[in-house]
């Protein structure tokens, strides 16, 4: 268990660097980001340990970059171009 915790957060980690060196423009501060992929990643392994159970390493890893990168996701705003707005507003 603890070398699962301890690789969720190395790729979260990872995850969350790419995304701020490919993304950083549409990102808010490096900090937020830098710290949203690891906890992402560790929930995520938490979550996938929690359903599979012990023995499921690679699964548990693969359930944790899912879930970090659906968090590093929500991060994203939208491009500086024309926004769109629904018919009510």
């Amino acid at each position: 268990m603890i070398l699962e915790a301890l690789g969720s957060t190395l790729l979260g980690l990872a995850l969350a660097w790419a995304t701020a060196q490919r993304l950083g423009h549409r990102l808010p501060a490096r900090s937020l980001v830098l710290s949203t992929g690891p906890v992402g990643a560790l929930i995520g392994a938490f979550i996938t340990h929690m359903a599979l159970g012990s023995g499921h390493a690679p699964a548990t890893l693969v359930g944790a970059v899912a879930v970090s990168a659906a968090l590093l996701s929500l991060l994203i705003r939208p491009t500086g171009g024309r926004m769109r707005h629904s018919a009510t507003a």
